[in-house]
């Protein structure tokens, strides 16, 4: 694959191309299929510039389908098992996109609502003001858990606050919003640096392979390359293409973020519960409770396992039964008595891990 590189063509067909579990990342911001049925005018008789795109048009809604249908299979197809996919729309297509990606096996990790600061009004009066789209943030499936998520650096990026899937940002403006020669935007649906800039820097890692079938004025290659990570777009507008490569070609420093790295957990060394009564640090038959008000409890067995009422399992099993969950950190959820004070095992356990390892 040539990165850091525009393709001109058909998304669909260009997408057949690329070798199968390649991708990092995906961003698709997809023809919305949005056409306004009659002109529309602001209380001062200014016409409104909707999308009046052609490569927004569509017959139909089956037309429109089979569209998303055909570049979400080949999307799927090159994302790596570990690669995540952001589809982002409006109330005109996200819950159409969205029943095909579930469809097609995508699993949804969140729908992230970005709040428009500066939404266009409803000039006619006859809604509510539109001041939200939606993006959809997929796994290639349930059961492929290894994605990338940058939980500490979007913390930090947020203030020392984890982040919500609520982003506030205004709509692309200013001397951000590309001008064609005429003067007007270049771009009908121009999207801000900043959105891409939570995207690509919560769920990709330097060096990682952003690839945007949907490429337009280039604002997903603007933000990969001031964050270090490398994208390929496709875009079949030459006039599109022109602007993305200049504005691409123009960048000359980086986002500071760039260089922020996601700190590795610490492994916790395995120990087994049984291994606590061999040290004789809980004993045989020694009563658990469930909180620090000991409202249930359970009575440590022999072999490492409790007993609770008719169940008989281990301390995460148990632990599961009693919150009616699928399942329990019982280290994080069991007590035990010493010295008149409750005491979490999870503690019991790390004192036994100092003490073996000379600490």
């Amino acid at each position: 694959m040539d990165i850091n590189s525009i393709i001109r063509g058909d998304c669909i067909e260009e997408l057949t191309k690329i070798p199968g579990n390649s991708i990092d990342l995906i961003f698709a911001d997809p023809p919305y299929n949005m056409q306004l049925k009659n002109a529309l005018y602001r209380p001062n008789n200014t016409k409104v510039n909707g999308v009046d795109d052609e490569w927004d048009k569509f017959g139909s809604f089956s037309e429109y389908d089979e569209f998303c249908i055909a570049w979400l299979k080949e999307c799927k197809r090159i994302l790596k098992d570990t690669g995540t996919i952001w589809v982002i729309g409006s109330y005109h297509n996200i819950f159409r996109v969205g029943n095909i990606m579930l469809n097609l096996g995508f699993w949804i990790l969140n729908d992230v609502t970005w709040h428009k600061t500066n939404p266009m009004p409803n000039f006619l009066g006859t809604r509510f003001t539109n001041a939200t789209e939606t993006l959809l943030w997929c796994s290639k499936g349930e059961n492929l858990k290894k994605y990338t998520f940058n939980h500490k650096i979007m913390k930090k990026y947020n203030g020392d606050k984890q982040m919500t899937s609520v982003w506030q940002i205004g709509l692309c403006i200013g001397e951000e919003r590309l001008k064609g020669d005429d003067g007007k935007k270049a771009h009908s649906t121009q999207k801000p640096e900043e959105l891409l800039k939570r995207v690509i820097l919560s769920t990709t890692k330097q060096g990682d392979i952003v690839l945007d079938p949907f490429f337009g004025t280039g604002t997903t290659g603007a933000v990969a390359k001031k964050l270090k990570r490398n994208f390929i777009g496709i875009e079949k507008e030459v006039e599109y293409i022109t602007l993305a490569k200049k504005r691409i070609n123009s960048i000359k420093t980086y986002f500071p973020e760039a260089e922020w790295e996601e700190e590795e957990k610490e492994k916790q060394e395995r120990v087994p519960f049984e291994t606590l009564l061999k040290e004789q640090l809980i004993n045989i038959g020694e009563p658990l409770y469930t909180r620090k008000t000991f409202s249930a409890t359970a009575f440590v067995m022999s072999d490492g396992k409790l007993e609770y009422r008719n169940h008989v399992g281990s301390i995460h099993r148990i632990g599961a039964i009693i919150q009616q969950t699928p399942s329990c950190n019982g280290w994080k959820f069991w007590y035990i008595l010493r010295d008149d004070k409750s005491v979490l095992i999870d503690d019991i356990r790390n004192e036994y891990l100092r003490r073996k390892n000379g600490l």
